[in-house]
């Protein structure tokens, strides 16, 4: 396969979806031999313990250093990796995709729905971080938790940071409203630090939604002395997995 589609091209099946569930990627994904991590409004849902909404597609984030494995894993899949502003390009056995690259839409064949969207996140080490500010990082052992059944979910004060963007969708503030009363207290005070490095300007999600009253919003957390912004720990609080 060569040159690059996009993601309405008649060559894409016209872009439809058609996203395995949680339980199927488990199975899909059985044996392979490096971590990953249900991502997207399905970790929220699998932390919160209930389908909280639609999801149009299902994210799974890897590691960028893991990538060929997962490549290797998923054999003789259709897969494209989405670079802009070119759209869709075909993800060729073997190619190390670099930084810049950061999602890669998934089929079973060639005239199938897509039903997978593998995430690319940026490792260091035994640290992951975050692309937008690389001071955001933490364990990569402590990305992510477990549902009872096993599925391993993104913890959810990590997806709701990737989610906090300048322009949300409903979909992310829905994730956030019922993501938020759950939280721990440690993954509270991850997350306003997080987005105080983010957005030293301010960001709404640091009052918590409007309806919450159980807890103090994490915008009474100290502030640093003359930084901005209150420190970020070079690792996550410890948390269930």
């Amino acid at each position: 396969m060569t040159g690059t589609v996009g993601p309405q091209d008649p060559a894409t099946h016209n872009g439809e979806w058609d996203p395995l569930h949680p339980d199927e990627v488990l199975r899909l994904l059985d044996g392979l031999a490096v971590p990953w991590w249900i991502a997207g409004g399905w970790a929220i849902d699998l932390f919160v313990g209930r389908q909280t909404r639609e999801h149009a597609d299902t994210d799974i984030l890897v590691l960028r250093r893991d990538q060929l494995a997962v490549q290797r894993h998923l054999g003789t899949w259709d897969l494209f990796a989405a670079e802009k502003p070119l759209g869709l390009r075909p993800w060729l056995p073997g190619q190390f995709l670099p930084r810049g690259i950061h999602d890669i839409w998934c089929r079973r064949h060639p005239t199938g729905p897509w039903v997978l969207q593998l995430m690319l996140a940026e490792d260091d080490g035994d640290e992951w971080f975050l692309r937008r500010n690389p001071a955001v990082r933490g364990r990569i052992g402590d990305l992510g938790r477990r549902t009872p059944e096993g599925v391993p979910y993104l913890a959810p004060e990590i997806q709701l940071l990737y989610k906090a963007r300048a322009e949300r969708q409903p979909k992310d503030e829905a994730d956030f409203a019922v993501a938020w009363p759950l939280l721990d207290d440690a993954a509270r005070l991850w997350l306003a630090r997080a987005l105080q490095a983010l957005f030293p300007e301010g960001h709404s999600w640091l009052h918590g939604p409007a309806q919450d009253d159980a807890r103090p919003p994490p915008s009474v957390f100290p502030r640093s002395q003359g930084s901005g912004h209150a420190p970020l720990p070079r690792s996550l609080p410890p948390n269930h997995r």
